[in-house]
């Protein structure tokens, strides 16, 4: 059974959680981090400030119970763009009709939203890591911008230059891999003090102006260019999935391309066609991603060098191992497993 709370009751009840193990509240250097009461889960929010109001918070908890909590959103809102890692939450809206008044924010995708003078519930589940990035800053933030000059999409063109009431909630979509290169970068900054402000202050930035660029072009009408198309039928779709289960289960040796063809009764054109068509990347560009996706987790041990992971990943060179994991996440792999270690 969920647990209903209100922002108040919330407040409360985490003020009262402060036994002499447990401590709720700690200021960091660059900001604070506010723990969950023991008795409401694990994991904590990690709130850094930076200049000018523009503030970044990285959520990274698990829930015992579910907890469904009413909220009321006043006139005086941010721009708030956030970033569903892992995890899920449901909102309901109770006093508005511009807005889906039952959505859903779920992993692996990214949103854009101005909320003022409504209430609603978020719905967070228990027993799910939910672990999230969000950038908030009022939209004032911008007025040194030249938002005449600029193309945009309504909503946002409309809140930028001045009207506070705008109202959206903007779903964007899968996160693309420039977004998840970046929320990476934030995750693991390899600096501290002011070169740590410089560098979270510019990718908080970028993930505003890849967000804004995203949901211009998709408000944008789209003109009819002559494209070349790839019609791919239940056969070939199949043919597809198993060969991305062979590169998965042959990563330490991969096949080549035409082997991998012949394996899946497909000729080579399309095989890379239909790879890009359905998982967005060529053939081996999804193996190396495989490949550091893998490389990440096994540098959550320590006992493992970074020859041992690289090996164990299917790289013949630490060297090219690095590079490739540098490439894709903007920290080394040594960096990274030390702050997988702290």
């Amino acid at each position: 059974m969920a647990i209903k709370l209100t922002d108040t009751d919330l407040k409360e009840l985490t003020a009262q959680a402060q036994p002499p193990d447990e401590l709720t509240y700690q200021s960091l250097g660059s900001g604070v981090q506010l723990n969950v009461p023991k008795y409401l889960g694990e994991g904590c929010d990690r709130i850094i400030k930076l200049r000018n109001g523009l503030t970044i918070s990285i959520r990274h908890c698990r829930l015992n119970q579910a907890i469904h909590l009413t909220r009321r959103h006043e006139s005086s809102f941010l721009l708030i763009s956030k970033f569903f890692l892992s995890g899920a939450s449901r909102v309901r809206t109770l006093d508005v009709t511009d807005i889906d008044t039952d959505y859903e924010e779920i992993s692996g995708h990214h949103y854009l939203y101005h909320l003022p003078n409504h209430t609603e519930v978020e719905e967070w589940p228990a027993d799910q890591l939910i672990h999230t990035v969000a950038v908030y800053v009022d939209p004032d933030y911008f007025n040194t911008f030249d938002i005449n000059k600029t193309t945009l999409s309504m909503p946002l063109k409309k809140l930028l230059e001045g009207d506070r009431i705008q109202r959206f909630h903007k779903p964007l979509g899968q996160m693309t891999p420039p977004v998840k290169q970046l929320l990476q970068q934030i995750l693991h900054c390899p600096y501290t003090g002011l070169m740590q402000q410089l560098y979270l202050e510019s990718k908080a930035l970028e993930l505003f102006a890849a967000q804004f660029a995203l949901w211009t072009e998709a408000s944008t009408p789209k003109t009819s260019i002559p494209k070349t198309s790839i019609s791919l039928c239940a056969h070939d779709i199949e043919q597809l999935y198993q060969a991305k289960d062979i590169l998965i289960q042959q990563a330490i040796h991969p096949p080549s391309l035409m082997n991998l063809a012949r394996q899946v009764g497909l000729n080579d054109r399309k095989l890379k066609q239909g790879f890009r068509h359905l998982f967005g990347t060529t053939v081996f560009g999804y193996l190396r991603d495989y490949r550091l996706q893998q490389a990440q987790a096994l540098l959550h041990n320590p006992n493992l060098t970074i020859a041992n992971v690289a090996a164990g990943v299917g790289y013949k060179s630490p060297e090219a191992f690095c590079h490739a994991f540098r490439r894709k996440f903007a920290v080394s792999p040594k960096a990274y497993q030390l702050g997988q270690r702290t």
